[in-house]
């Protein structure tokens, strides 16, 4: 038998050799690498398992943990040598083992296999980076607490279509972008939860006749159960495409966040100011300052709609139970991990240092008739119908247009040629202070109940 295949763990049905460049192509273990810790802690414990119900001696057992230990301090060192010709992480560290300790090395993958193994590892890897990114989200969240406290009662324009709508409060839109990251954490979290259920024990796709005690191992493991059926445990990878989903989202919504502080920043709005650390300057143009950060977020948002695009594509056609095909699971979901990792910890520094512009916000809010909807529902109240009122005040916007005048700025005499019932009292509500304290309900505009959004942030940030 040809001395290469005898090097393969599996090669003993096979009578030649791999060829090189199928080797290469079918190998995962330049990617798959990353997991080596959750591999050989789904050894540890599935060691401790089989010795526990007997397959597994106490002896071979200890040698086994010691062995494992050596192999985890050779690739923390930068000792280990990984092999193409080993395929994955699973074979390279059971191949090393062995070396290491000999046949006791061999009786690690009693009652397991690579596709149970392999699932087992994505979960762990993948619970663990989740705890990282909700860290992430929450570092965010308290960077955008802290400045929505110092400008709760900022004024700016509040925009629909892009167009000057109402005023609303700086504080109060930094807030509905907490929202959302708090929506994405509990996604997160949701995902976690689903996903924390143990394949190990599934084996290749039936299970094994061996006495395995898989609640012990998942126990060990810190999973909240085992996977309740075996073709299932080792086949689908709809947690992986849940997580995707779930950072398609976040990355949506920074991309969202993005877009604003780009137009935010530039000369035509000038409503912020982002620190010099965050930017970038041109190599041709001196003057200019460049907000690289939050673009090159908005455009790692595509690379992550299209990792969960190929997961879904990946998993359409599958028939069970695991296929090769599976292998492209990792470099989407890897790639996705550091994508929010990066961007999250980027943001996380930046929106803190974000400094508001307040003269050049405020004055973008006097334009646009931002106190329109204001001087109607000073109309009804009045006791004028809605509809009556809204005709009324588009009258009077039209008149503003053509004198280029904002509603604040008319006469009372000028306000009333469109309704007899507008009094001096009017001038109450046309005021941006006076707009933006109105809103003073739960879910308003007004400063006091931004500061007391925040307060309930805070606290539910807590529980």
């Amino acid at each position: 038998m040809n001395k290469k295949t005898e090097q393969k763990l599996w090669g003993g049905r096979f009578s030649e050799p791999t060829d090189a460049f199928v080797e290469a192509f079918t190998a995962s273990v330049e990617f798959d690498q990353r997991m080596f810790r959750q591999d050989i802690q789904g050894s540890r414990a599935h060691a401790q398992m089989l010795t526990r119900v007997g397959v597994l001696s106490q002896a071979d057992c200890d040698v086994i943990l010691k062995g494992l230990d050596q192999v985890e301090k050779e690739i923390e060192n930068g000792l280990f040598e990984w092999s193409v010709s080993r395929e994955d992480v699973h074979m390279n560290i059971e191949a090393r083992l062995t070396e290491i300790v000999g046949d006791a090395g061999k009786r690690l993958h009693t009652g397991r296999s690579r596709n149970d193994q392999v699932a087992t590892d994505i979960r762990l890897y993948l619970r663990e980076q989740i705890a990282f990114i909700i860290a992430e989200i929450r570092r965010l969240q308290e960077g955008m607490l802290e400045l929505a406290e110092k400008e709760a009662d900022t004024i700016m324009p509040g925009f629909t279509h892009l167009q000057v709508a109402q005023p609303v409060t700086f504080g109060h839109h930094l807030m509905a972008w907490f929202e959302m990251m708090h929506r994405d954490a509990g996604r997160l979290q949701d995902c976690a939860a689903r996903m924390n259920v143990m394949p190990l024990g599934s084996a290749a796709l039936a299970g094994t006749s061996y006495p395995l005690d898989r609640h012990y191992t998942a126990e060990l493991l810190g999973f909240n159960d085992v996977c309740r059926n075996s073709l299932d445990g080792v086949s689908d990878r709809d947690f992986a495409i849940e997580f995707c989903a779930a950072g398609a989202l976040i990355m949506t919504h920074l991309s969202r966040f993005s877009e604003e502080l780009v137009l935010w920043s530039s000369a035509q709005f000038a409503f912020i100011h982002l620190p010099d650390r965050f930017c970038t300057g041109s190599s041709i143009m001196p003057q200019k300052k460049n907000p690289d950060v939050p673009e090159l977020v908005r455009g790692k948002t595509g690379r992550v709609n299209g990792h969960l695009v190929s997961l879904l594509t990946l998993m359409k056609s599958q028939p069970l139970a695991y296929n090769k095909d599976n292998q492209e699971d990792k470099e989407p979901l890897f790639d996705t991990i550091d994508t929010l990792r990066g961007s999250l910890r980027a943001f996380a520094d930046m929106v803190p240092a974000i400094q508001s512009r307040k003269e050049n916000m405020y004055k973008a809010a006097k334009q646009g008739f931002s106190t329109a909807t204001d001087l109607a529902d000073y109309l009804v109240v009045k006791g004028l119908p809605f509809r009556d009122a809204h005709e009324v005040v588009g009258k009077a916007v039209a008149y503003g247009v053509e004198q280029g005048k904002d509603l604040s700025e008319m006469s009372l005499e000028e306000l009333q040629q469109f309704s007899e019932i507008i009094t001096e009292d009017v001038f109450d509500v046309l005021t941006l202070e006076g707009s933006v304290a109105a809103r003073k309900h739960i879910g308003g505009t007004a400063p006091d109940q931004v500061r007391q959004a925040i307060a309930d942030a805070r606290q539910r940030m807590s529980e």
